[in-house]
């Protein structure tokens, strides 16, 4: 059991540096919003670890990047990262790892579950911050401008998890 934590542990440590600095290299080019390199590890980290790692993952890793960096800008747009990528992190393990979904559904949902989240929480966030939010702003952040990033997310995710499980690198945990 100790050996397990250690190792959840240190991959969510792992995680939440490439969270952290995938950005980064993608802010550099102004891709950052269309390719969601934030996504890919929180999402990863759901997957390998399990829900509670893949939660704290999302939930820390827009907060650490916020502030090391300034990209998202803390209040609104870092407040509601946070609430969706912890939506990410805990529903692919809970899909994948739990209930035992296929890789590509659990992927697909929680993929919609993380822009639920997103989408109440900007109308919150947004409203609070006198910005103007409806749902044409949440389809388009969410659906349009972020194509390429979905794109990229449900073809590499499931192989990168297929191939870690067919290397018997990664399993999953028991029901």
């Amino acid at each position: 059991m100790k050996k397990t934590m250690t190792v959840n542990l240190t991959g969510t440590a792992l995680c939440i540096a490439l969270g952290i600095l995938l950005p980064t290299f993608f802010h550099m080019i102004g891709a950052g919003p269309t390719f969601l390199p934030m996504h890919i590890p929180v999402l990863l980290c759901g997957f390998i670890f399990g829900w509670p790692y893949g939660a704290v993952c999302g939930f820390i890793v827009p907060l650490f990047s916020s502030v090391l960096t300034g990209m998202p800008p803390i209040f609104p747009t870092a407040a509601a990262m946070m609430l969706e990528l912890c939506a990410y992190g805990a529903l692919t393990g809970l899909f994948y790892q739990k209930l035992r979904w296929n890789v590509y559904p659990a992927l697909i949902c929680a993929m919609l579950g993380g822009r639920t989240v997103s989408g109440l929480a900007n109308a919150v966030f947004m409203n609070m911050a006198s910005k103007p939010y409806g749902f044409a702003a949440f389809l388009s952040a969410s659906f349009v401008v972020a194509l390429p990033g979905i794109v990229i997310q449900i073809i590499l995710i499931p192989i990168f998890i297929l191939a870690l499980e067919k290397s018997k690198m990664i399993h999953r945990q028991r029901a």
